[in-house]
């Protein structure tokens, strides 16, 4: 941030970065003004429309117009609909009561931080991984140790590097399936074993499941189908594609749920009313459809891209196989992804995400590409990216 920063701001943001895909789809957004055909593949959002019963359910309650507060956490149907919605697809079994409403994602990993950090307190997370957990725990006076992790361990820490990484401050764990920005996804087995590892040594373990259900290839998971002491944070944004509703659930271990209550009726009140029922509609057999043909569509735009991607000479050490990004290696292509990434935007007309985003760890060589565009713009991107290349 800029040294002309007033004397009284907060130490805390001194120190915070900006988020450089937002200020590179502000640059995109005005070359767009200008007249210039612009391909996104920079911002993490489906580019579906929300799903016509969702829509339906959000009309049919704003014309009653009693749009009021709900509870802290949650409408009790909600709730109950996200149990059964993890019994039904997953045969986990989730008591309501431990789940909380919030207000996207963000409000449930903000929520499960502020629970858990004390000041001083350490947190292992991954790097790459998304930028706003980093802030999330320095924001609570906790500090954040990076833990490397490249292609060749499917971008997934391990259970040796935690157990290296152990401190007599170290809070705990926070771990994404699928990832963002790589695509990664654990296994059951695999999540199971690093929760159990990370629990056995005293410590707590976040599991970041905003992705679950757009996976390709293999069948969507929870890590709650075999444990119940970690906390899991999902969205209504990714697999529901419902992002500008803003809003999201935490499922937190016994004896959690009331202080988090309680925190959440200071911090947020209540997550959107209409949003809130507008999701009821999400977990309909309509709806579900709906989203299984656009999980399929995901799944064809992976496979082209990555097979353009290929072509051109990008690395990709490690298909995705979740989520619906590629976190592609630049080497022998450009030398600096942040500079790559302004260069394809202003010469080919195509947004990407430079890797520095994501943490520092070979940040320069990776350049994350999201493939939310329909195949006939992502193909048109490839094409772009040639002539530049």
């Amino acid at each position: 941030m800029s040294a002309t920063l007033p004397d009284s701001l907060a130490a805390r943001l001194h120190g915070i970065p900006p988020f450089h895909v937002m200020e590179l789809l502000a640059r995109a957004q005005a070359l767009e003004a200008k007249g210039h055909d612009i391909i996104h593949l920079e911002v993490g959002e489906p580019d579906f429309p929300s799903p016509e019963p969702v829509i339906r359910a959000a009309q049919a309650f704003l014309a009653k117009g009693q749009v009021r507060y709900t509870p802290a956490v949650g409408l009790p149907a909600l709730r109950e609909a996200i149990s059964g919605f993890y019994a039904e697809r997953f045969s986990a079994n989730v008591d309501p009561e431990r789940i909380i409403i919030t207000a996207g994602a963000s409000g449930a990993l903000l929520l499960a931080v502020a629970a858990l950090t004390n000041p001083g307190d350490e947190w292992l997370l991954t790097d790459p991984g998304y930028p706003c957990n980093r802030q999330f725990v320095q924001a609570f006076n906790g500090s954040v140790r990076a833990l490397p992790v490249s292609a060749t361990t499917a971008w997934q820490p391990t259970a040796e590097q935690l157990g290296a990484a152990w401190g007599p401050h170290t809070k705990g764990l926070l771990l994404a399936s699928p990832a963002n920005p790589t695509g990664s996804v654990l296994s059951p087995a695999e999540l199971n074993a690093l929760c159990a590892h990370t629990r056995t040594a005293g410590k707590q373990v976040i599991v970041d499941e905003i992705y679950q259900g757009l996976v390709y290839g293999e069948a969507a998971s929870s890590v709650l189908s075999q444990r119940q002491d970690v906390f899991v944070v999902n969205s209504f944004s990714k697999y529901f594609g419902m992002t500008g509703w803003r809003l999201g659930w935490l499922v937190v271990p016994e004896g959690f749920a009331r202080p988090v209550e309680m925190l959440a009726q200071h911090l947020f009140i209540a997550a959107s009313t209409p949003a809130q029922h507008a999701a009821l509609a999400a977990f309909s057999s309509e709806c579900l459809e709906i989203l299984e043909l656009r999980r399929q569509a995901f799944a064809s735009r992976r496979n082209g891209m990555l097979q353009g991607l290929r072509e051109l000479g990008f690395g990709i050490g490690h298909e995705p196989a979740g989520a619906f990004y590629i976190y592609a290696n630049i080497a022998g292509l450009a030398t600096d992804s942040m500079e790559f990434a302004h260069r394809l935007l202003d010469q080919a007309g195509v947004a990407c995400t430079p890797g520095k985003d994501f943490g520092d760890w070979q940040a320069a060589a990776h350049l994350r590409l999201a493939y939310t565009a329909d195949e006939t713009r992502i193909a048109e991107a490839l094409e772009r990216i040639r002539s530049v290349l």
